[in-house]
């Protein structure tokens, strides 16, 4: 297995055999169209890539529709590496089926954005005491030099934007896949809001 692309529905729970329940988010897998191949003798390298889902036309740039050339015109595009492109061809149709016989996958999605928050939410910074007078709760504290160097050090954490970053989760175990409603459900919460596109590849954390 290279990838898929998906979307997060949402999550929920499911109970096991030995009647333990588990958080379980779910995955809708679309049929995924393969858009483009790339090979070493061309691009350098072998990959394929995979489109999903209807987009507004008007919208698509003339620099970005000569990759859809041979096949309709998809929202979402993905790329995939891969060892050898020749089992696959432009226009073909890849399903939940590609996730047969995987037991862990690698989940890759948008985070969620919080927008501007201090550095106790973004980082878990203690703060100052609490009582009554201190005026310093929930403040960084000093970020800057004396005299000497007289400049504030790059990578101090600071004040910022939290959240809205591509964040990957790692060998989550599929719990079940229900190929008639082309869902799977996978074991504990996964990156992005409901209905936000979310790309599936085999653990590489896993034999």
């Amino acid at each position: 297995m290279f990838g898929i692309i998906g979307q997060k529905l949402g999550m929920t729970q499911v109970f096991l055999e030995n009647g333990n329940a588990v958080p379980v988010s779910i995955i809708k897998i679309e049929n995924n169209v393969i858009v483009n191949k790339k090979n070493v003798d061309r691009d350098g390298y072998n990959a394929i890539v995979l489109g999903m889902g209807k987009p507004n036309i008007k919208k698509i740039k003339p620099v970005f529709q000569k990759q859809f050339a041979n096949v309709e015109p998809k929202k979402n595009i993905k790329e995939f590496r891969v060892d050898n492109v020749d089992g696959f061809e432009v226009g073909q149709e890849l399903g939940i089926d590609v996730l047969d016989d995987i037991k862990f996958v690698d989940v890759t999605g948008i985070s969620k954005g919080k927008g501007t928050q201090g550095v106790v939410k973004k980082y878990g910074f203690g703060g100052g005491r609490a009582t009554h007078g201190s005026k310093f709760h929930r403040q960084n504290g000093s970020t800057g030099q004396n005299s000497y160097p007289s400049r504030c050090f790059k990578g101090v954490k600071r004040a910022g934007r939290m959240g809205f970053e591509k964040v990957t989760v790692q060998k989550l175990k599929v719990i079940k896949i229900d190929k008639e409603n082309n869902v799977v459900f996978i074991n504990g919460a996964i990156p992005g809001v409901n209905n936000s596109i979310v790309y599936l590849k085999k653990s590489c954390k896993t034999k």
